[in-house]
């Protein structure tokens, strides 16, 4: 992910990030997020627990998923969970979707795709994505507009619905809702193993099974995204940290740094004008600029 950043925090921050200073906006629901905007500048090396969706309606970004490997340009592209990469875009409006591998769209990602290394799609799937998701961010940039739109294009390039996976275990379904609602929280591997009732043991190993990682780097995963959620609704970094769960604002960076390849405090959040102020300025929010 590159940074989201309004102009003037851009600006602001320039002398420290200037490969990295993007605008746009991000939005969450339950297993995914949608952050979009115009993307600007190098990642450092990262992997986060979600499938990583990224389109663009013209232009080509870049990965490399080796140290000494080439960077290669996508019209769109999907990243697999825990795969390690870095993420290069020059001034180009970008979306990037976030799917949990464990729900239903997120394994038919696995299943399309494949989950062991960057694969392509298409350009012209890519685009007719990236223009829906565009056009809606330029129309109306509210959250359940936007949210809507961003589920079905998760579906559209999945094959698949975006509702909750019925085929998962009702046992670990039981037991990750519970780690959701009490996230905010310290949430044991014991107290989430006796929602699933199931022993300790047994839980761990269906977890892994199921996610493709441990409960506690996937409560990471779900503080880190509460505590960015936090930070777009107007909390600072310091009390979204707290929120959260996470230790001080120090773990808070590091996880971040580690998940997305970028300092938090390189995200800004930016307001949603008002529905009288978009008319003019739909051409710029297409572009992926700031309103």
């Amino acid at each position: 992910m590159t940074s989201l950043l309004t102009d003037s925090a851009a600006a602001a921050l320039e002398p420290m990030t200037r490969g990295n200073a993007s605008t746009g906006r991000i939005y969450f629901w339950p297993g995914g997020s949608l952050w979009i905007g115009q993307g600007q500048g190098r990642t450092q090396w990262h992997a986060h627990h979600a499938h990583q969706l990224v389109v663009a309606p013209a232009g080509r970004f870049r990965f490399r998923t080796a140290q000494a490997g080439d960077w290669e340009g996508y019209e769109g592209a999907l990243v697999p969970s825990h795969c390690s990469h870095q993420f290069e875009v020059d001034g180009l409006a970008v979306a990037n979707l976030f799917v949990e591998p464990e729900s239903r769209a997120g394994r038919a990602l696995s299943q399309r795709f494949g989950s062991t290394a960057v694969a392509r799609i298409t350009a012209e799937d890519a685009c007719a994505v990236a223009q829906q998701l565009f056009q809606v961010f330029a129309a109306t940039p509210q959250r359940e507009p936007m949210v809507d739109v961003a589920r079905l294009a998760v579906a559209q390039l999945a094959g698949a619905s975006t509702e909750p996976d019925r085929a998962l275990d009702p046992r670990l379904s039981r037991a990750l809702e519970h780690v959701r609602a009490h996230v905010r929280r310290p949430v044991t591997l014991g107290e989430a193993a006796a929602v699933a009732a199931l022993s300790e043991s047994r839980f761990r190993h269906l977890f892994v099974a199921a996610t493709g990682c441990s409960f506690r780097a996937y409560l990471l995963w779900l503080r880190i995204n509460l505590a960015i959620e936090s930070v777009m609704a107007g909390a600072s970094w310091t009390d979204a940290a707290h929120e959260a769960g996470f230790a001080d604002s120090a773990h808070l960076t590091r996880t971040h740094k580690r998940m997305f390849g970028i300092e938090p405090t390189a995200i800004r959040a930016q307001a949603v004008p008002p529905a009288d102020a978009r008319g003019d300025r739909r051409a710029d929010a297409a572009a992926g600029l700031r309103p």
